[in-house]
């Protein structure tokens, strides 16, 4: 029979931290920390396979599995000395969640399993404690008939809040064993309303109906969209693994309590212990954020012995796993335990120094460093922050916890879906919830940033937020929350949907109105990452810049040239748009010709700005792509405002715009072709290209300009205009009287172009791949129009993500290594890049890695991600 279940605790432990994918994080860790000597209360785990085989055949769970259950609770009772659904004695354990992949919140989790009124009273005698036993026994059914069966959460905390009411009470510690009896009691008349039935007393049946539904909670709405936003692969990670596992409480008195902690500040980075906790309660108290918790100094105060204890677990957790850690433990009457240990979700910036710190205390190596930051986390490190001048002039409304660092400025939004809705139509929003839940996920992605009255620094809104690089506020005590009415008050002010605020997620103050933002300052350690890429990486890193402004930003990210300029940019500029438009609407070739001699002074001014910003470093330079018709006004008014301006009629603009006019224009007139047709066009770009460059050498510099001509798909294109475009650079150089090394290539980014990229390559100094249109016309998806079907049919599981963000490597990509194989098979030594916008996606640049490519292109705040992308793809393939 195959094993599905594996034994944690005592000296029994099957499983290990290497299991992950088996056991899942949680019960990998909870193996390796019983065999390491860590307090962990024991328990069994089922399989990620049984998840995997239960989505597979339809619910059906595999043969043998409640057998393997009923033996492993048998050594569970043996373990604890206790018995499963036995009043005398009774075994209570916890139900959890736990994939390979950390999914904090999404999945489900149901705790104090094992109670009935029976054991309730027998546990009352036995601790002489009946609040502890009636507060657990009202939280296993909220638990069970949220998660199992579904009966909304909001319908038991009216009947909390009822009952608070009646006795004229505001907190749950102020609760007596009689009121959470009452509670109780009108939870199971909720059940028996909602259900039909009785909330079940059979222990065997609890159990099932809880790992059933942590098993399905796996396709749940808000882990499928988590698996999403944080490009999660099911082919690996294919399920959650259920652990069931002996219960230790924390709610049993003053001298028990729980809490969450990391063993470095997930903010900052900072070497020093991080976290809440509280006493007299259990887990979810703290994670959900249903009362704010005290900080963890606190309780060395109050019980220095467990605090010095959790301190020295922390040491041997992070020298043991090399990784800050996110720890979650239980004191029960002045014992601790450890519940869960994982590597800690973190801020870029702590992300980016604790690699660093790791390195100097030798705990890891600079290339372990590098693969521990996700490159994608950079992109907070790269964008504005407050101004710190401007805030002084803004009124601070309220104050919370600075939970995740960071500007957020948006209109505030109360609920998940209007966040959702807000963001399609192109605003900023700010999340404001009393406290977030799991089902929150997809709206705090939507927002550029979260408020919350409840909760604090380890709460769910905490921990999502900084994972995802939001800015976060938790625990704003003075704000009351309407989500009701669509409002939330501080004092008499009343801020309603709509209204803009600022949040500032290192300080915790929030803002009325809009703060201006300034560009960030950079840390030594940022530095230090990139350093250390460079060291490893093997791939170039260049930048897609039409303007000197983007070209700098790029320089200073460490940008190593231009892979593409785009041309066309520059013509939308105001002091030559109307030249373009007269070259455009002109009638003879002459007409054309004195057009573009207007628009030549301008260009070259424009690429030598460009050599000037990369001092020496190659600038690749795309021919103009784009059809003609896009220079050219489309609206009546537009139309008769610019025909007044060139002094023609209307009605000739109107026809010039008409006969430009292309039913699928991106498959059109554009690129290569429109030099075949009109080839002044690109000999005027190609001269404006090699007047710039040679000043910039006659001035004692040095530059090899790399010519790209668009849309290639015929050798006979290339040969035809390369015949015409190498006597106007060879000319240039003449006349100048200089020397200078050229460049005149292509883009590869038509199928066929791959597909005869050997003949090409007998004209190309080099290739480009083009993967916005190389994806396009592989796929027959047009770039303008998919977004109304992708997000189908990446939800569908068609696709598993959108293939003009990160490249389709089964089908785009075999055409690109098939380009690189046949180009390279012609010339040896030809340069290979990528300039599409799948340029800086990291996994896009793996790829580029292994089939040999020289750079990759990417837009200018895209730098420093590709740069640690392509150190990891080179580390990566060693290994």
């Amino acid at each position: 029979m195959k094993k599905y279940v594996y034994f944690f605790g005592n000296n029994n432990t099957e499983g290990s931290s290497d299991m992950k994918f088996i056991l899942g994080g949680k019960g990998a860790n909870l193996a390796e920390m019983s065999k390491v000597g860590i307090p962990v209360p024991s328990g069994f785990t089922i399989s990620t396979e049984v998840c995997r085989d239960y989505n597979l055949n339809g619910g059906q769970i595999p043969e043998g599995l409640e057998k393997q259950v009923d033996e492993y609770l048998k050594q569970l009772e043996e373990a604890t000395g206790k018995k499963f659904g036995d009043d005398s004695n009774p075994l209570l354990v916890s139900v959890r969640s736990g994939a390979a992949a950390s999914m904090p919140g999404m999945m489900d989790t149901i705790l104090n399993l094992g109670l009935n009124d029976s054991v309730v009273s027998r546990i009352s005698e036995n601790t002489g404690n009946p609040r502890f036993a009636w507060d657990s026994y009202r939280r296993f059914i909220q638990m069970y008939g949220n998660v199992v069966e579904n009966i909304e959460h909001e319908k038991f905390e009216h009947i909390i809040d009822e009952v608070k009411l009646s006795k004229g009470k505001k907190e749950d510690t102020e609760m007596s064993s009689d009121d959470w009896q009452e509670v109780s009691n009108g939870y199971k008349k909720l059940f028996k309303i909602e259900k039909g039935y009785d909330f079940p007393d059979d222990a065997k049946k609890q159990l099932w109906g809880s790992i059933l539904a942590v098993i399905g909670s796996w396709n749940n709405t808000r882990a499928v969209t988590y698996r999403q936003l944080n490009r999660i692969d099911e082919t690996k990670v294919f399920g959650t693994a259920v652990n069931v596992q002996s219960m230790v409480f924390g709610n049993l008195g003053p001298e028990s309590g729980t809490g969450v902690a990391f063993t470095r500040n997930p903010s900052t980075g900072e070497n020093l212990p991080y976290g809440e906790y509280l006493m007299n309660a259990q887990g979810e108290d703290v994670v959900a954020g249903i009362r704010t918790p005290k900080h963890l100094d606190s309780l060395k105060q109050e019980n220095e012995e467990i605090y010095n204890q959790l301190i020295e677990i922390f040491s041997i957790l992070e020298k043991h796993y090399k990784d800050m850690q996110d720890v979650e433990f239980t004191i029960e009457n002045g014992k601790l335990f450890i519940l869960q240990t994982r590597s800690g979700k973190r801020t870029a910036p702590a992300s980016v120094k604790i690699a660093v710190d790791m390195v100097s205390e030798n705990l890891i190596t600079e290339k372990e460093a590098l693969l521990r930051i996700e490159p994608d986390k950079l992109d907070q490190l790269l964008h504005p922050t407050l101004d710190e001048n401007a805030k002084s002039q803004f009124k601070v409304i309220a104050k919370g916890l600075p939970a995740s660092p960071g500007a957020g400025v948006g209109e505030v939004v109360f609920d998940a879906d209007t966040a959702v809705d807000w963001k399609k139509q192109g605003k900023k929003v700010i999340l404001v919830r009393l406290e977030t839940s799991p089902e929150d996920i997809a709206g705090m992605n939507a927002a550029v940033g979260v408020l919350t009255a409840r909760g604090g620094m380890t709460s769910h809104a905490a921990v999502v937020a900084r994972g995802m690089g939001k800015c976060c506020v938790s625990g704003c005590e003075s704000i009351s929350v309407s989500e009701a009415k669509k409002e939330m008050h501080v004092g008499d002010l009343v801020v309603s949907e709509g209204d803009l605020i600022t949040l500032d997620g290192s300080t915790g103050e929030v803002f009325l109105g809009e703060v201006p933002t300034t560009d960030p300052e950079l840390s030594g350690y940022f530095a230090t990452i990139m350093e250390w890429s460079d060291k490893y990486k093997k791939l170039g890193v260049r930048t897609n810049a039409d303007t000197p402004k983007d070209s700098q930003v790029a320089r200073d990210f460490g940008a190593q040239g231009i892979g593409l300029c785009r041309t066309e940019h520059m013509f939308f500029e105001t002091d030559r748009i109307f030249a373009v438009r007269q070259m455009i609407v002109s009638d003879t070739v002459d007409q054309r010709k004195a057009a573009l001699e207007k628009i030549f002074p301008i260009q070259k001014n424009d690429f030598k700005e460009l050599f000037q910003i990369m001092s020496g470093l190659p600038v690749k330079i795309r021919l103009l792509d784009p059809p003609l018709h896009e220079f050219l006004p489309k609206t009546k008014e537009d139309i008769k405002e610019i025909a007044d301006e060139m002094e023609i009629s209307e009605e000739k603009l109107t026809d010039k715009i008409e006969f430009l006019h292309e039913f699928n224009p991106m498959m059109g007139h554009r690129g290569c072709r429109l030099g075949v047709t009109y080839p002044e066009i690109f000999e005027m770009q190609v001269r404006a290209i090699s007047e710039a460059a040679c000043e910039f050498i006659k001035e004692g510099n040095s530059i090899t300009p790399e010519i790209m001509i668009p849309l290639i798909g015929e050798f006979n294109e290339l040969k035809w205009l390369k015949d015409r475009l190498v006597p106007v650079v060879e000319e240039t150089i003449k006349k100048f009287g200089v020397e200078m090394k050229y460049e005149i290539g292509t883009m590869i980014e038509i199928p066929r172009a791959a597909l005869t990229a050997d003949k090409i390559a007998q004209e190309a100094d080099f290739f480009s791949f083009g993967t916005n249109d190389l994806t396009q016309m592989t796929y027959g998806f047009s770039r303008d129009d998919s977004g109304k079907f992708l997000n189908d049919y990446i939800e569908k599981k068609i696709v598993a993500e959108d293939p003009f963000k990160s490249l389709d490597i089964d089908g785009v990509g075999k055409l690109m290594k098939m380009a690189v194989d046949l180009g390279r098979s012609t010339k040896e030594h030809l340069h290979i890049g990528i300039c599409g916008e799948q340029g800086g996606d990291p996994a896009t640049i793996k790829f580029c890695h292994e089939i040999g490519l020289d750079y990759v292109s990417c837009s200018p705040y895209r730098v420093p991600i590709a740069r640690l992308s392509a150190a990891q793809a080179a580390i990566e393939s060693e290994e």
